[in-house]
């Protein structure tokens, strides 16, 4: 069955955002979040094939050396499923979407 990557997008404008809540209101918001990605997984555990994980501050290499970087990506997972659209779809609930701050998942098949 073929496969993707799930890649997690936020703007670090979203996480600025959201760590500019009270406290209280970001506990609340983990609660539900981590809560309900773990029912995702659970409904999608079939499809994953990697859970990935969320990721930190980037280092990025070229051929002049290595140097601090700025992207948008925060996490990522592999799912099997039997098209782009098919994969795609597990995601419309994702909680990085409809709870956290995330920006948005994006899917892509690997090629190799």
């Amino acid at each position: 069955m073929p496969r993707f990557l799930a890649i997690y997008m936020m703007k670090p404008e979203a996480v600025t955002s959201f760590r500019s809540l009270p406290k209280a209101e970001q506990d609340a918001i983990d609660t539900v979040g981590v809560r309900n990605w773990a029912d995702w997984e659970e409904r999608n555990a079939a499809s994953i094939l990697d859970r990935g994980g969320m990721v930190g501050k980037t280092t990025r290499v070229t051929i002049k050396g290595m140097a601090g970087a700025v992207n948008t990506i925060c996490g990522f997972l592999v799912v099997e499923a039997e098209t782009a659209q098919a994969a795609a779809q597990m995601f419309l609930d994702h909680p990085h979407i409809t709870v956290f701050p995330g920006d948005s998942v994006d899917i892509m098949p690997f090629v190799t």
